[in-house]
C-alpha cells in the first residue's frame, strides 16, 4: 500500500513539474495577453511576417508557432501529424544565442524525441548548435524542426519539402526564394519576424509593398508599447538612448530610409477601410493623372457631411490608348452607381499637362477624354510643397481621426503612399507616384479647412459695440 502510495505521489510531482515547465500552455494566458502576437497566429495566410522592434515581442510568436506546429496543437489552423519544418537565422551563433534558445524554451523535454547536433553536446543542446530537433506529435507521429543559417549559402537550403520555414530575421532575397520552393508541394507557409535595419530591401518591396499583389502576404507592425510585459519606464530608458532614425526600427519596426518618408502620417491601420455602400450625396468626383505608356492613375473621391474625404475605386493600367481608359472610367462608374450628367458623362479633374497638344496629334489628351464621355476639368493647383502640406493635413491623426479614408481596394495609391521618399533637396523622387499627384490635385481643389471659430469673449463683444457706436 505504501508503494503505491509513493508512486501516486510520485506521479502527481512529475504532472506539476511537467505544468510548470509548460511555457506553450503558460503562452499569451492570464491578464497579460500580447494582442499582436495572437493576430500572428490567427492569421490564415501562407506568407505571413512581423516587423517588430527590438523586444516586442516578436521572436516569441515565431519560436511558439514553430513549436505549435511541430506538435500538432495549433489552436487556429488545419494541423498536420509529421510537420517537417526550418528555423533560418542569419548565423550559427545567432541560431544558438536567440531562435534555438526559444524554440527549446517552448519544448517540453518528454515531447522530444531525439536532438541531433552540428556541435557540443545533445544532453546539454541550449550551449551547442542544433542540426535538427525530432517531436513528438500529439497525432502519434514525429515531427522535425530543422536549423538552418544563413552563412551556409543558398545551395543547403536545397533539395528538402517542408510544410513550414521561418525566417528569424531578415534574410538574403536568394534563401527566402529558395526556401519558398521548398514548401510549394506541400502548401506549406513561410513566416518571418525581424526588425527592419537594412532598409529598402525585397522584403520592404515584396511584403510591405506586396508590389506582386500576392493574396498570401500578410503583415503586422510590433512595437513596445505592443508587448504587455515591457515596463514604462524601461521603455522611456530605451527610447532617450536613440535617435529618431533609429527609433523608427528599433521600436516601431518600421522600414527607414537614407531620405526619409514624405508621408510617414499614413497608417495602413488607421487610413484603410473596408469598402462600405457610399451614399450618393457623399459623391465629389474622379481625379486623373494622365498616362499613355506610363500608367494612368483614376481614383473616385466622396466626401462626407464632417468634410471626411474617402477615396472609393481605382482604374490604374498603364500601356493603353485614351479609349481604354474613357472606357474603363465609364465602366467602374456604372458599377459603383458613380453620378453623372443627363448624357451619362462622367466629371473628372486631370493634370493640366493634358491640355497640350503634341505633334503626334491634333487634339490634346483632355480634349480625347472629352470626346468619349469624360468632362475633364485640367484647371488643378499643380505646387507640389502645398500639395503635400494639404495631403498631410487630411493624414494627420493628431488632433484625433483623420480626415482621409482611402478603401481597401486601391491598392496603387496605398503602395505609393508607404513607399513615397524624399529626394534630393525639397522634392520627393520621382517615381511610383501617379496616384499621388492625382490625390494631391484632388485635395488641393477642395475648400482649405479652417479651424471652427472660438466663441467671443464678453470683452469683445462689448469691445464691437463701443466700435460701431463711434462710427456712427
Amino acid at each position: 500500500m505504501r508503494d503505491i502510495v509513493e508512486k501516486i505521489f510520485q506521479i502527481e510531482k512529475e504532472l506539476a513539474r511537467r505544468k510548470e515547465s509548460d511555457f506553450l500552455a503558460a503562452y499569451n494566458t492570464g491578464e497579460k495577453v500580447h494582442q499582436k502576437q495572437l493576430a500572428f497566429h490567427k492569421c490564415k495566410k501562407r506568407n505571413r511576417w512581423v516587423f517588430g522592434g527590438n523586444r516586442s515581442g516578436k521572436t516569441e510568436c515565431g519560436a511558439v508557432e514553430c513549436v505549435y506546429m511541430a506538435r500538432g496543437v495549433h489552436p487556429f489552423r488545419e494541423n498536420r501529424k509529421n510537420a517537417c519544418g526550418w528555423v533560418v537565422s542569419l548565423s550559427t551563433q545567432v541560431q544558438r544565442d536567440v531562435a534555438q534558445k526559444k524554440i527549446l524554451h517552448y519544448l517540453r523535454r518528454d515531447w522530444i524525441d531525439g536532438i541531433v547536433m552540428l556541435a557540443g553536446r545533445k544532453d546539454s543542446p541550449e550551449d551547442g548548435v542544433i542540426d535538427f530537433i525530432r517531436v513528438k506529435n500529439v497525432f502519434g507521429g514525429i515531427s522535425v524542426i530543422g536549423f538552418k543559417s544563413c552563412d551556409q549559402g543558398r545551395e543547403k537550403f536545397q533539395g528538402t519539402s517542408l510544410d513550414f520555414v521561418w525566417f528569424d530575421e531578415e534574410p538574403p532575397k536568394d534563401i527566402y526564394e529558395e526556401c519558398r520552393m521548398r514548401v510549394l508541394d506541400k502548401k506549406g507557409e513561410v513566416f518571418g519576424t525581424m526588425t527592419p535595419l537594412k532598409g529598402l530591401t525585397f522584403v520592404y518591396q515584396e511584403i510591405y509593398l506586396n508590389r506582386k499583389n500576392d493574396p498570401e502576404v500578410w503583415y503586422e507592425f510590433m512595437e513596445w508599447a505592443d508587448n504587455p510585459y515591457l515596463d514604462e519606464g524601461e521603455i522611456a530608458l530605451l527610447e532617450a538612448c536613440l535617435d529618431e532614425a533609429a527609433l523608427q526600427a528599433r521600436r516601431y519596426g518600421r522600414f527607414a530610409s537614407g531620405e526619409g518618408l514624405v508621408y510617414p502620417e499614413f497608417d495602413e491601420r488607421v487610413h484603410v477601410i473596408e469598402p462600405f455602400s457610399v451614399p450618393k450625396e457623399w459623391q465629389d468626383t474622379v481625379s486623373i493623372d494622365p498616362g499613355l505608356n506610363n500608367p494612368l492613375s483614376a481614383h473616385w473621391y466622396a466626401v462626407d457631411f464632417d468634410d471626411n474625404v474617402y477615396v472609393i475605386a481605382e482604374h490604374f493600367a498603364a500601356g493603353r490608348d485614351v479609349d481604354y481608359h474613357a472606357e474603363k472610367i465609364k465602366e467602374i462608374s456604372a458599377r459603383i452607381g458613380w453620378k453623372t450628367d443627363a448624357q451619362g458623362r462622367v466629371r473628372a479633374l486631370i493634370d493640366s499637362a493634358a491640355k497640350q497638344r503634341t505633334l503626334a496629334s491634333v487634339k490634346s489628351v483632355a480634349e480625347l477624354f472629352y470626346e468619349r464621355g469624360i468632362l475633364v476639368n485640367p484647371d488643378v493647383d499643380k505646387d507640389m510643397f502645398s500639395g503635400i502640406a494639404r495631403v498631410k493635413s487630411y493624414l494627420n491623426t493628431k488632433n484625433g481621426l483623420p480626415n482621409l479614408y482611402i478603401f481597401s481596394g486601391c491598392t496603387e495609391l496605398i503602395k505609393e503612399l508607404k513607399g513615397y521618399y524624399w529626394g534630393n533637396g525639397d522634392l520627393p523622387k520621382k517615381v511610383d507616384d501617379h496616384a499621388l499627384d492625382e490625390m494631391r490635385y484632388y485635395l488641393m481643389t477642395r475648400p482649405k479647412k479652417l479651424p471652427p471659430k472660438a466663441e467671443k469673449t464678453v470683452i469683445q463683444k462689448d469691445k464691437e459695440r463701443m466700435i460701431k457706436k463711434l462710427r456712427r
